[in-house]
């Protein structure tokens, strides 16, 4: 049994098929064909609903693209479209702005903007370009009306006017914390550390869902079916950035909006790329956890944890251990983990380290792409001289991994161009990288050495402009 709220409207499924996602849900069985398809990826934001949880007792409201999300893994909470803003006859605000402000076109995209727009002013946004572009930047726009929609979501983030989901918002907390216990078998949902540990002993041959937002790709561009599913969205364990002493103790679940609102002082640089993670939608589904265990070649946490030392925290049972992110590949998209094993936190040592650290993403595009070559560089120098080196590279091989030979080219010599060249021709023998669609072999190498330039001119010029310096 799967039980959420659409709009105020309880909802209860039984034995909901656990492939089915909520786009295929709202526009085949409900008939709300508002919510759009698109590239049916979570690249174009058609398809985006907003979704609603208790939070601190308080509603909380974020985007999400229903083509990634599955029907169960709505279970308490609230599932809003765009049929559902409107008050009787009235627009939502929303709504009425984005149509007095010409921005909509042929309309295809604009129920999806309309959506990432209502959950930006519920989250209350900074009302300015940079945040309405980081907010919206999920939601393409073919007839490139970007100028207007930028305009009136900037409108919108300077009106703080209630709507009827504030004057509901008591209702559907309680609402919410009303529904019951999940009780479909094709997708346990855990509630504790301990029950997923011994529910996924039980069931090894389960798929982990996280956040769904890659795995979930299996069924909708390579359609797979998922036979049994264990989510770990109720394990609340799982959740948030701890500080220990010397150490940042990081929960698998933690999603990745949830990271770059709380590193900006920690791990800035990780912070900033996140910025080019994927899409607002995607950030705030996907979690550090589930980027890591599926162990993509071109995933961008990894290199940058690769950076920092990072070890993780696994779990089969009652028995954990502690293994080293540079030990867990072994393969292209293969880990050192057994069946009924799982990441239960990512720990960093002594994050002040941390402070030179630049992470490097080149791709075909800006925003919301995947990484051709992607650099992690952390030097430490004392005196001119570097005293430890941490550099690694996705991109470069069948596993995100650090460059050895290049670090031992840097340690205990100094910070000047010789070291640097030295440390260039080192990535040579450090990587072979291949061809495909994104990039060549040769693009590739030539790229990582361009990166450990940029890097030595950042460490050692007073003027450098970066390219995304916009005039002002």
């Amino acid at each position: 049994m799967t039980q959420f709220l659409l709009n105020q409207q309880p909802v209860t499924l039984e034995n909901v098929d656990p492939n089915l996602t909520v786009l295929n849900w709202l526009r085949n069985d409900r008939l709300r064909c508002g919510t759009k398809e698109g590239c049916a990826s979570g690249d174009c934001g058609a398809c985006t609903v907003v979704l609603g949880s208790v939070d601190d007792g308080k509603i909380r409201y974020q985007s999400a693209n229903a083509c990634l999300l599955l029907v169960g893994q709505l279970h308490g909470k609230q599932l809003l479209t765009v049929e559902d803003l409107a008050d009787g006859g009235e627009l939502h605000p929303v709504q009425r702005t984005l149509a007095c402000g010409h921005a909509s076109q042929c309309g295809f995209c604009t129920p999806g903007i309309v959506m990432s727009a209502f959950a930006m002013q519920k989250n209350g946004a900074a009302a300015d370009s940079a945040s309405v572009a980081h907010q919206l930047g999920g939601n393409l726009c073919r007839c490139t009306g970007y100028r207007p929609i930028v305009e009136a979501a900037l409108s919108l983030l300077s009106d703080s006017s209630a709507d009827k989901f504030d004057a509901q918002a008591a209702l559907t907390v309680a609402q919410l914390q009303a529904l019951g216990e999940p009780t479909d078998e094709r997708l346990l949902m855990p509630k504790t550390l301990d029950a997923l540990a011994e529910c996924y002993a039980r069931h090894p041959q389960a798929r982990l869902l996280a956040g769904g937002t890659d795995l979930n790709l299996l069924v909708t561009q390579a359609h797979q079916r998922h036979g049994q599913l264990i989510s770990l969205a109720r394990v609340e364990e799982l959740r948030g950035i701890v500080r220990q002493g010397n150490r940042l103790v990081i929960g698998a679940m933690t999603t990745l909006d949830t990271l770059q609102r709380q590193l900006k002082e920690t791990i800035p640089a990780l912070s900033e790329m996140l910025d080019r993670f994927a899409s607002q939608q995607v950030r705030n589904q996907g979690t550090l956890g589930g980027n890591i265990a599926n162990a993509s070649p071109i995933g961008d946490c990894a290199p940058a944890l690769l950076a920092l030392d990072a070890r993780l925290h696994l779990r089969r049972g009652t028995q954990t251990r502690d293994v080293a992110l540079a030990d867990f590949f072994i393969g292209y998209r293969k880990t050192v983990m057994q069946p009924g094993e799982f990441i239960s936190h990512i720990i960093t040592d002594d994050v002040t380290l941390s402070r030179n650290m630049q992470l490097w993403k080149v791709s075909k595009r800006r925003e919301d792409d995947i990484s051709s070559v992607f650099a992690a560089i952390n030097l430490d120098v004392s005196d001119g001289i570097v005293s430890r080196a941490r550099i690694a590279f996705g991109g470069m091989a069948a596993t995100p991994a650090r460059a050895l030979q290049c670090e031992a080219a840097w340690i205990g010599r100094a910070l000047n161009r010789e070291t640097l060249n030295a440390a260039c021709a080192a990535l040579a023998a450090d990587f072979s990288p291949l061809s495909d669609a994104r990039a060549s072999a040769e693009y590739r190498l030539q790229v990582a050495k361009n990166l450990l330039k940029r890097y030595f001119l950042h460490m050692t010029s007073e003027h450098l402009v970066e390219v995304t310096d916009y005039v002002r």
